[in-house]
């Protein structure tokens, strides 16, 4: 069940593609994803059920991933190769595609926050390192330090890749270590659409590497006329093919539904080795959630406020 028809109003998440392994996902675990996000959703969807904007739903949908160290992005962001955290963060609005973005961030508690205030307060798109966190600091952001951001099981997985590139042992291609973001994409009752992202990047990548999730048109986008778009997955192949801004090409110029221009775009990226996925919604309020590779943390709720949660290729939970 996805929602395919028309709706009034209606918000999608992910929380990250290349999940983990089905042997490794404890019943305590699976259902400690699922309620991050149903919260999430939870919170997106009390915007938008009380009249609110797009644009505030898909910042407190990602604000509550952010905030849940099971996602890797805010509290529960990847380790780089050198131990420390970076930050990447969008937001876009499709009313007048306004935008803002972050990169290489590290201290604002909610990274995309970080993201809005380059969109509002600043005559930017991306701000990056200390000249994001000056106007962070000028618009009173929550800000935190290391031990915050700190997970052990993030660090656990820091260590056993730098063990793997030690040993010279072959990449085992985990798809969990090379993928890891969050995002939403919202309809309001308007008819205004609007994408956010956040994530923490890839585990153990090198110091002021940058993946799609800041890159509007790669692994952000919105705009009323077509679709709201975050990615998800290994953000260089995304950014080559400007993954987000083709699906809005492709039903702009050539007519395409939401559910057949996603869905061959990142048919196409896995193609090239572009594992991951995406969620999009489009000006009717329709909704599509694809990806090419094992699973992506995701969820989808419309009108009636019933929360939609998946992980691995499933049915959706309901409720």
């Amino acid at each position: 069940m996805t929602l395919s028809h028309p709706q009034p109003f209606a918000l999608a998440i992910h929380g990250g593609a290349g999940t983990i392994k089905r042997s490794a996902l404890t019943p305590a675990l699976t259902e400690g994803y699922h309620a991050g996000l149903r919260r999430a959703l939870a919170a997106g969807h009390e915007v938008l059920a009380d009249g609110g904007s797009a644009l505030d739903a898909v910042t407190s949908a990602v604000m509550a991933l952010e905030d849940e160290p099971l996602f890797n992005a805010g509290r529960g962001a990847v380790f780089t190769a050198e131990g420390v955290q970076e930050m990447d963060a969008a937001i876009m609005d499709g009313r007048d595609r306004g935008a803002g973005a972050v990169a290489g961030l590290f201290g604002p508690r909610n990274p995309i926050l970080a993201a809005r205030a380059v969109m509002e307060h600043s005559e930017h798109v991306l701000l990056i390192g200390e000249g994001a966190l000056d106007l962070c600091r000028r618009q009173g952001l929550a800000m935190e330090e290391a031990p915050y951001f700190f997970t052990q099981p993030r660090w656990d997985a820091l260590q056993a890749e730098l063990e793997r590139r030690r040993s010279g042992a072959a990449d085992d291609g985990d798809e969990q270590r090379r993928h890891g973001t969050v995002g939403a994409v919202a309809r309001d009752r308007d008819g205004n659409l609007a994408a956010a992202t956040s994530t923490g990047g890839m585990t153990a990548k090198a110091k002021g590497r940058v993946g799609d999730s800041p890159v509007i048109g790669a692994g952000t986008f919105a705009d009323n006329i077509t679709c709201a778009v975050s990615a998800t997955g290994h953000g260089e192949h995304f950014i080559r093919r400007c993954a987000a801004h083709e699906i809005d090409a492709r039903m702009r110029w050539a007519g395409q539904t939401l559910e057949r221009a996603a869905g061959d775009v990142v048919d196409e990226l896995g193609v090239i080795g572009g594992s991951g996925g995406l969620i999009a919604i489009d000006r009717d309020g329709r909704v599509a959630l694809p990806f090419n590779c094992s699973g992506m943390y995701r969820g989808a709720i419309g009108p009636e406020g019933l929360p939609m949660t998946a992980i691995h290729r499933e049915e959706f939970r309901i409720g």
